[in-house]
């Protein structure tokens, strides 16, 4: 892994990330052709999985591929896309942590669609795209999310997984408590909701996720 440097490049790489991990559609060959361009003006760590990635799901054939995803991200809960779950789960913390997400968003002028979860990694990974200060640091806030997804999609051959380690390979080297996080959300999970946990958010800002996120 590598120290980022660089906006311009590091947004090409995210905006490039942030496609390859929404739900691939007949727009894909034009994402992948595009994921091949913006590799070739990357370091190594981060090129490599994008053409491994490229290769994959060039000779796999549409259907098959959507059916993966949806087995991957939406069937398998250690492969949650959704970063705010690794470190609230499903408590109403997780409510908080989406309302300042959307405030980030505002603050620089980006809006979501009605029917978008702002935590979401294709959506974080959208964003850092188009202000790559303010979305280095939301990646590297939730480090230990991302690199457990990480995991996850390597444990089960996924081809995402190389996806995840190009988008890693963006961000500074892991510090020893970064590693420590990792470890214990790996271990422990994120955590389960407790009564009376406070502060309370409302409903509206704890939406369920939408099958296959962004599409």
């Amino acid at each position: 892994m590598r120290r980022s440097t660089g906006h311009a490049r590091d947004a090409l790489a995210w905006q490039t990330q942030s496609l390859l991990l929404a739900y691939p559609d007949e727009r894909l060959p034009e994402h992948l052709a595009l994921a091949l361009r913006v590799a070739a003006g990357q370091p190594k760590a981060v090129a490599r999985p994008l053409q491994r990635f490229a290769e994959h799901a060039g000779r796999t054939p549409l259907p098959e591929l959507a059916a993966d995803y949806v087995a991957t991200f939406d069937h398998r809960k250690r492969c949650c896309p959704y970063l705010t779950y690794y470190a609230h789960g499903d408590t109403r913390k997780r409510g908080v942590a989406l309302l300042r997400l959307k405030q980030t968003y505002a603050r620089a002028g980006w809006r979501l669609g009605d029917d978008e979860l702002p935590d979401h990694l294709a959506v974080v990974l959208e964003f850092a795209a188009t202000d790559p200060a303010a979305g280095a640091r939301l990646l590297t806030e939730h480090r230990a999310g991302l690199e457990l997804l990480r995991l996850a999609l390597s444990d089960t051959d996924s081809p995402w997984a190389a996806v995840l380690e190009s988008v890693s390979a963006t961000l500074p080297a892991l510090a020893g408590d970064e590693r420590e996080a990792v470890m214990r959300l790996a271990a422990e999970g994120p955590p389960e909701e407790q009564v009376g946990l406070a502060p309370f958010t409302p409903s509206s800002f704890m939406p369920e996720p939408s099958p296959g996120g962004p599409r």
